[in-house]
Protein backbone atom coordinates (compact mmCIF):
# COMPACT_ATOMS: atom_id res chain seq x y z
CA UNK A 1 0.00 0.00 0.00
CA UNK A 2 1.24 3.64 -0.82
CA UNK A 3 0.59 5.70 2.46
CA UNK A 4 3.34 8.29 0.86
CA UNK A 5 1.24 11.22 0.01
CA UNK A 6 4.12 12.72 -2.43
CA UNK A 7 4.52 10.14 -4.82
CA UNK A 8 1.58 9.25 -6.95
CA UNK A 9 -1.30 6.50 -5.98
CA UNK A 10 -0.20 4.36 -9.31
CA UNK A 11 3.49 4.78 -8.59
CA UNK A 12 4.16 1.81 -6.07
CA UNK A 13 1.46 -0.34 -8.18
CA UNK A 14 3.62 -0.10 -11.85
CA UNK A 15 7.01 -0.41 -10.00
CA UNK A 16 9.85 -0.89 -10.95
CA UNK A 17 8.69 0.45 -14.45
CA UNK A 18 6.52 3.69 -12.94
CA UNK A 19 9.62 5.39 -14.65
CA UNK A 20 9.06 3.83 -18.17
CA UNK A 21 5.83 4.94 -18.44
CA UNK A 22 5.63 7.97 -21.04
CA UNK A 23 4.61 11.48 -20.15
CA UNK A 24 0.89 11.47 -20.77
CA UNK A 25 0.56 8.57 -18.48
CA UNK A 26 2.19 10.17 -15.33
CA UNK A 27 -0.26 12.61 -16.17
CA UNK A 28 -2.80 10.82 -16.07
CA UNK A 29 -2.01 8.73 -13.22
CA UNK A 30 -0.64 12.03 -10.88
CA UNK A 31 -3.25 12.11 -8.13
CA UNK A 32 -1.09 10.85 -5.16
CA UNK A 33 -3.19 9.48 -2.13
CA UNK A 34 -4.44 10.93 1.40
CA UNK A 35 -5.24 14.17 -0.80
CA UNK A 36 -7.63 16.76 -2.60
CA UNK A 37 -6.19 15.91 -6.15
CA UNK A 38 -8.03 16.06 -9.00
CA UNK A 39 -6.89 15.38 -12.57
CA UNK A 40 -9.45 15.46 -15.77
CA UNK A 41 -9.66 14.34 -19.02
CA UNK A 42 -12.20 15.02 -21.76
CA UNK A 43 -12.91 12.97 -25.32
CA UNK A 44 -14.51 10.89 -27.47
CA UNK A 45 -15.58 7.22 -27.21
CA UNK A 46 -17.26 4.29 -29.40
CA UNK A 47 -19.89 1.98 -26.89
CA UNK A 48 -20.90 -0.69 -28.09
CA UNK A 49 -22.55 -4.08 -26.89
CA UNK A 50 -24.11 -7.48 -28.06
CA UNK A 51 -27.54 -9.31 -27.75
CA UNK A 52 -26.95 -11.01 -24.59
CA UNK A 53 -25.26 -8.08 -22.74
CA UNK A 54 -28.37 -5.98 -24.20
CA UNK A 55 -31.03 -8.27 -22.57
CA UNK A 56 -29.71 -7.55 -19.28
CA UNK A 57 -29.74 -4.24 -19.91
CA UNK A 58 -32.09 -3.26 -16.98
CA UNK A 59 -29.40 -4.89 -14.61
CA UNK A 60 -26.75 -3.13 -15.97
CA UNK A 61 -28.52 0.19 -16.07
CA UNK A 62 -29.85 0.03 -12.42
CA UNK A 63 -26.29 -1.46 -11.47
CA UNK A 64 -24.77 1.91 -12.66
CA UNK A 65 -21.92 0.51 -14.03
CA UNK A 66 -20.58 0.20 -17.74
CA UNK A 67 -23.29 1.72 -20.27
CA UNK A 68 -25.19 -1.14 -22.16
CA UNK A 69 -25.72 1.23 -24.89
CA UNK A 70 -24.28 1.16 -28.97
CA UNK A 71 -23.67 4.71 -29.96
CA UNK A 72 -20.43 5.85 -31.71
CA UNK A 73 -18.49 9.53 -31.61
CA UNK A 74 -19.91 10.06 -27.79
CA UNK A 75 -18.33 12.88 -25.44
CA UNK A 76 -17.30 11.94 -22.48
CA UNK A 77 -15.20 13.29 -19.68
CA UNK A 78 -13.40 11.31 -16.78
CA UNK A 79 -12.48 13.25 -13.38
CA UNK A 80 -10.11 11.47 -11.24
CA UNK A 81 -10.00 12.11 -7.38
CA UNK A 82 -8.30 11.62 -4.49
CA UNK A 83 -9.72 11.48 -1.13
CA UNK A 84 -7.92 12.76 2.20
CA UNK A 85 -8.93 9.63 3.57
CA UNK A 86 -7.41 7.11 1.78
CA UNK A 87 -5.43 5.63 -1.21
CA UNK A 88 -8.52 5.26 -3.50
CA UNK A 89 -7.93 6.31 -6.87
CA UNK A 90 -11.50 7.34 -8.03
CA UNK A 91 -13.31 7.40 -11.63
CA UNK A 92 -15.85 9.37 -12.42
CA UNK A 93 -16.84 9.34 -15.78
CA UNK A 94 -19.59 10.94 -17.32
CA UNK A 95 -20.98 10.33 -20.60
CA UNK A 96 -23.03 12.68 -22.83
CA UNK A 97 -25.23 10.26 -25.35
CA UNK A 98 -27.54 11.84 -27.65
CA UNK A 99 -31.03 10.42 -26.97
CA UNK A 100 -30.35 9.92 -22.95
CA UNK A 101 -29.39 11.96 -19.68
CA UNK A 102 -26.23 12.29 -19.19
CA UNK A 103 -25.08 8.83 -17.64
CA UNK A 104 -22.45 8.72 -15.04
CA UNK A 105 -20.44 5.34 -14.09
CA UNK A 106 -18.58 5.78 -11.32
CA UNK A 107 -15.70 3.52 -9.83
CA UNK A 108 -12.37 3.52 -7.41
CA UNK A 109 -9.85 1.54 -7.72
CA UNK A 110 -8.03 0.23 -4.33
CA UNK A 111 -4.76 -1.11 -3.84
CA UNK A 112 -4.72 -4.18 -2.80
CA UNK A 113 -1.09 -5.66 -3.34
CA UNK A 114 1.92 -4.97 -5.97
CA UNK A 115 -0.05 -4.56 -8.87
CA UNK A 116 -3.35 -5.91 -7.80
CA UNK A 117 -6.16 -3.47 -7.69
CA UNK A 118 -10.19 -4.04 -6.93
CA UNK A 119 -12.23 -1.47 -8.59
CA UNK A 120 -15.19 -0.83 -6.35
CA UNK A 121 -18.23 -0.31 -8.34
CA UNK A 122 -21.82 0.52 -6.83
CA UNK A 123 -23.71 -2.04 -5.52
CA UNK A 124 -21.02 -3.17 -3.72
CA UNK A 125 -19.44 -5.43 -6.87
CA UNK A 126 -15.68 -5.30 -7.69
CA UNK A 127 -13.53 -6.32 -10.28
CA UNK A 128 -10.22 -7.70 -9.00
CA UNK A 129 -7.13 -6.64 -11.53
CA UNK A 130 -3.87 -6.67 -12.65
CA UNK A 131 -2.09 -3.33 -13.50
CA UNK A 132 0.94 -4.48 -16.31
CA UNK A 133 2.94 -2.52 -18.60
CA UNK A 134 3.73 -4.09 -21.53
CA UNK A 135 4.76 -3.33 -25.40
CA UNK A 136 4.39 0.58 -24.61
CA UNK A 137 0.76 -0.39 -23.30
CA UNK A 138 -0.87 -0.48 -19.77
CA UNK A 139 -3.00 -3.03 -19.62
CA UNK A 140 -5.59 -4.32 -17.19
CA UNK A 141 -5.98 -8.03 -17.03
CA UNK A 142 -9.27 -9.87 -15.42
CA UNK A 143 -8.67 -11.32 -12.25
CA UNK A 144 -12.19 -12.41 -11.13
CA UNK A 145 -14.75 -10.60 -9.02
CA UNK A 146 -15.57 -9.82 -5.92
CA UNK A 147 -18.23 -8.82 -3.34
CA UNK A 148 -16.57 -5.62 -1.62
CA UNK A 149 -18.50 -4.64 1.84
CA UNK A 150 -16.26 -2.60 3.97
CA UNK A 151 -13.02 -4.46 4.24
CA UNK A 152 -14.60 -7.36 3.62
CA UNK A 153 -13.96 -8.69 0.41
CA UNK A 154 -15.65 -12.19 -1.11
CA UNK A 155 -14.83 -13.98 -4.21
CA UNK A 156 -17.67 -14.04 -6.81
CA UNK A 157 -17.90 -16.85 -9.02
CA UNK A 158 -19.73 -15.02 -12.11
CA UNK A 159 -16.81 -15.37 -14.77
CA UNK A 160 -18.58 -17.61 -16.50
CA UNK A 161 -21.93 -15.66 -16.41
CA UNK A 162 -20.74 -12.36 -17.83
CA UNK A 163 -17.16 -12.95 -18.93
CA UNK A 164 -13.32 -11.40 -18.41
CA UNK A 165 -13.19 -7.93 -18.38
CA UNK A 166 -10.06 -6.25 -19.76
CA UNK A 167 -8.30 -3.14 -20.59
CA UNK A 168 -5.92 -1.39 -22.29
CA UNK A 169 -4.24 2.20 -22.50
CA UNK A 170 -1.66 3.59 -25.12
CA UNK A 171 0.27 7.14 -25.18
CA UNK A 172 -0.72 9.49 -28.60
CA UNK A 173 1.87 12.37 -27.69
CA UNK A 174 2.34 14.05 -24.36
CA UNK A 175 -1.20 14.98 -23.68
CA UNK A 176 -3.21 12.72 -25.33
CA UNK A 177 -3.89 8.82 -24.88
CA UNK A 178 -5.89 6.22 -26.30
CA UNK A 179 -7.89 3.24 -24.45
CA UNK A 180 -9.71 0.39 -24.85
CA UNK A 181 -12.14 -1.46 -22.80
CA UNK A 182 -13.95 -4.43 -23.87
CA UNK A 183 -15.80 -8.10 -21.85
CA UNK A 184 -14.79 -11.74 -23.65
CA UNK A 185 -17.18 -14.70 -23.13
CA UNK A 186 -16.05 -18.39 -23.67
CA UNK A 187 -19.44 -19.09 -25.27
CA UNK A 188 -20.82 -15.82 -26.91
CA UNK A 189 -17.54 -13.83 -27.70
CA UNK A 190 -17.02 -10.48 -27.55
CA UNK A 191 -19.79 -9.03 -25.52
CA UNK A 192 -18.84 -5.30 -24.79
CA UNK A 193 -16.63 -2.47 -25.68
CA UNK A 194 -15.69 0.83 -25.13
CA UNK A 195 -13.03 2.77 -26.97
CA UNK A 196 -12.08 6.23 -27.87
CA UNK A 197 -8.96 8.99 -26.80
CA UNK A 198 -8.49 11.66 -24.23
CA UNK A 199 -6.50 14.67 -23.72
CA UNK A 200 -5.76 15.66 -20.42
CA UNK A 201 -7.62 18.93 -19.19
CA UNK A 202 -6.80 19.33 -15.98
CA UNK A 203 -3.75 18.21 -13.34
CA UNK A 204 -3.53 18.99 -9.66
CA UNK A 205 -0.87 21.45 -7.95
CA UNK A 206 1.59 18.84 -7.05
CA UNK A 207 4.29 21.12 -6.20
Amino acid sequence: MNTDNKQPVFSSIFAPHWHELPTVMHKHYLNRPYTDDHTQVTGTINVWCAWPLKRCARIFWWLKSIPPHCETNVPITVDFHSSPYNNHFRFERTFKFKNRACYRFTSAMEPIKDNLVIERMSRHIGWLLSYTWENQKIKLNHQGYMVCLGKIRISLPITWLIGKGHAEEWALDDNRFAMRMYITHPWWGKLYQYDGEFTINKLPDTT
